[in-house]
C-alpha cells in the first residue's frame, strides 16, 4: 500500500506536464510519455505501473473520473479517443484511434498516412486483458470485453463482447433482469 503514496506524488510531480489531471488519482510509473498536454484526466484515475500513452498530431485522450488502468497498457490516439467514468481496463490491453494506410506498394507503411476514426469506451465499461480496442471502436455503457479480443465496430449499451474479431454473445435483457446469451 505504501507503494500507492508513490504513486500519487509521481501524479503531482507530472500534473503540470497533462492537460488536465484531476485528484485524487496516482499514476505508476510510466513506461512512454509523448504529447500529454493533450491528454485530460479526471479525478480518482488510477494508472498502475508501464503505461505507454501516445499523442500525435491533433489528437486528445480524456479519461473520465473513477477509471482504472491496469500495467502494461499502450493508448494511442490522432484524433479524439474517450474513455468514460468508471471503466476498468486490465493489463496488457491496447486501445487505439489509429489505422495505417498500407495501400502505396513499395512504401513503409510508417510513412504512409494516418487513418483516424474515433474511439469510445463508454462508461463503467470492463477490457478483458489483452484486448485490443481498434480506430472507430464505439463502445455503450457497461460493456464488457472479453480477454484477448480485438474490438473494431459499434457496439450498444450492456452487452458482453468477445473473440477475434468481436462479437456480441449476451446483453443484458433489462425485462428479466438477467444477461441472456444471444445467438
Amino acid at each position: 500500500m505504501i507503494y500507492k503514496i508513490f504513486w500519487a506524488l509521481r501524479a503531482v510531480l507530472y500534473a503540470p506536464f497533462f492537460g488536465k489531471f484531476g485528484f485524487p488519482g496516482y499514476l505508476g510509473k510510466p513506461l512512454f510519455l509523448m504529447g500529454i498536454k493533450k491528454v485530460f484526466i479526471g479525478k480518482k484515475v488510477r494508472i498502475f505501473p508501464h503505461l505507454r500513452l501516445e499523442v500525435h498530431r491533433s489528437g486528445t485522450i480524456h479519461i473520465q473520473d473513477d477509471v482504472i488502468i491496469s500495467q502494461n497498457v499502450h493508448i494511442t490516439s490522432a484524433g479524439n479517443l474517450v474513455i468514460g467514468k468508471s471503466s476498468l481496463i486490465l493489463a496488457n490491453v491496447f486501445i487505439t484511434n489509429i489505422d495505417h494506410d498500407y495501400e502505396e506498394i513499395g512504401k513503409h507503411v510508417v510513412k504512409q498516412e494516418y487513418l483516424v476514426k474515433d474511439t469510445v469506451i463508454g462508461e463503467n465499461c470492463y477490457i478483458g486483458m489483452g484486448s485490443a480496442i481498434m480506430a472507430g471502436t464505439v463502445l455503450g455503457k457497461q460493456c464488457v470485453v472479453g480477454a484477448n479480443s480485438v474490438v473494431r465496430g459499434k457496439f450498444p449499451d450492456y452487452c458482453v463482447i468477445v473473440g477475434a474479431p468481436a462479437r456480441i454473445v449476451k446483453k443484458f435483457n433489462p425485462e428479466t433482469q438477467k444477461w441472456e446469451k444471444v445467438n
